[in-house]
């Protein structure tokens, strides 16, 4: 009797750890077959150095509009309606092209130069929080406004309208409806299609925006996209992370006093909270455009591949005890942000956030605790941004 490829991605318990069955996935072949949301047969990648290989191969396309591309969720299949894709649905060369155009507001000289203004945001939301608390909601009052805000500054998007973002991108990369997706979707790119209007009118305008609207290099269509997929790349990552990182740092005590008698070991930490959450596997997606082999296995162009980092960065050949969080091993190979072409354009920002962050946090509110077990908290479904939407605290 065959037995039926596994489901994937599956359904986190807790939400700071993997889903049990992907334990078994770590230990069975590299590659193996499993079936998507949408009921596709694809290759699952369960290794490090295979996952690594593969997400350099420029074979496997990351254009969502390919035939057989993996939808493994909601949010992948609107992805996949899209006649214009963002920067992380796109192949070379326009890939390249694009992500030149946006580099110089990441590049890791002007990611530090925002610490002085991050270290505001960051104080100014532990400000409000302990203004009104205890308790508290931590997600919602502290890892999801610092980098919305951060995010915001840097793109030019006012703040202001940061409840109309913050409702259309929850019913977006929240729903299981894909027609309220669609229209969230609508409604998010129309605002940034006027936001680019409006800031053609402003020579050198405020933020990513203000600086290449107007100028040629870009399509207003494309700028748009582009900004609205970066407002929400650029803060529901870290806000799981802050959350999800405060989380793993309160169910082990005795690393997070070691961390605070050192404030060097963040930067470590950061990097091993990192690999050991690894949430964003619904980035790796890719579809072969020719035949390639791998691991004594041909994947056949037109299938679907997945190369979660939740496998790979929990590789026992390459990380000892992979299922330890352990901030003093030296995580920095993992790929929570993927690798090859298509590494995260933001992950310096991203980390310099979450050190501030989680190093502001224990600073101010030594006491901090949370008032239900890890376990009771709600994941998110899978195929999204893993992580929580509320998670309660006291001190």
């Amino acid at each position: 009797m065959t037995t039926a490829p596994p489901a994937f991605p599956q359904a986190r318990v807790c939400p700071h750890l993997p889903p049990p069955a992907y334990a078994e996935l770590r230990g069975g072949p590299a590659l193996r077959r499993v079936t998507t949301h949408a009921g596709q047969l694809a290759w699952l990648v369960t290794r490090y150095d295979q996952a690594r290989t593969l997400l350099k191969d420029p074979r496997l396309s990351s254009d969502r509009r390919r035939p057989g591309f993996p939808v493994i969720s909601v949010q992948v299949q609107l992805l996949t309606e899209r006649k214009r894709q963002a920067l992380i649905g796109m192949d070379p060369p326009e890939h390249d092209e694009q992500r030149r155009m946006f580099l110089p507001d990441f590049t890791l000289k002007k990611v530090r130069e925002r610490r002085a203004d991050i270290e505001r945001i960051v104080h100014e939301s532990l400000d409000d929080m302990l203004e009104h608390g205890p308790p508290a909601d931590l997600y919602q009052e502290f890892a999801l406004p610092v980098p919305f805000r951060v995010i915001c500054r840097l793109l030019g998007a006012p703040w202001e309208d940061r409840d109309f973002f913050q409702d259309a991108i929850r019913r977006l990369v929240r729903t299981f409806d894909t027609a309220e997706g669609r229209q969230a979707g609508a409604e998010l790119l129309a605002y940034f299609e006027h936001l680019v209007t409006e800031y053609k009118k402003t020579p050198d305008g405020a933020g990513l925006i203000g600086r290449l609207a107007g100028t040629g290099r870009i399509g207003d269509d494309d700028l748009a996209l582009a900004a609205m997929s970066l407002l929400i790349a650029g803060h529901e990552t870290t806000a799981a992370m802050i959350s999800l990182g405060a989380v793993t740092l309160m169910e082990n005590p005795d690393q997070l006093a070691a961390i605070r008698a050192n404030p060097e070991a963040i930067t470590p930490a950061v990097e091993e909270l990192l690999r050991f959450q690894s949430i964003a596997d619904s980035a790796n997606l890719r579809v072969a455009t020719a035949d390639i082999e791998i691991d004594d296995v041909v994947i056949k162009a037109g299938e679907g591949v997945l190369i979660p980092g939740s496998l790979a960065n929990r590789d026992a050949g390459v990380f000892t005890d992979p299922d330890v969080f352990d901030p003093s091993r030296d995580a920095g190979g993992h790929i929570a942000f993927g690798y090859g072409r298509h590494q995260c354009l933001g992950q310096n920002l991203a980390r310099l956030e979450l050190q501030i962050a989680l190093t502001a946090l224990w600073q101010r509110i030594p006491t901090l605790r949370m008032t239900v077990p890890a376990e009771e908290l709600a994941p998110r479904p899978p195929g999204a941004i893993q992580g929580i939407d509320a998670l309660p605290v006291t001190w």
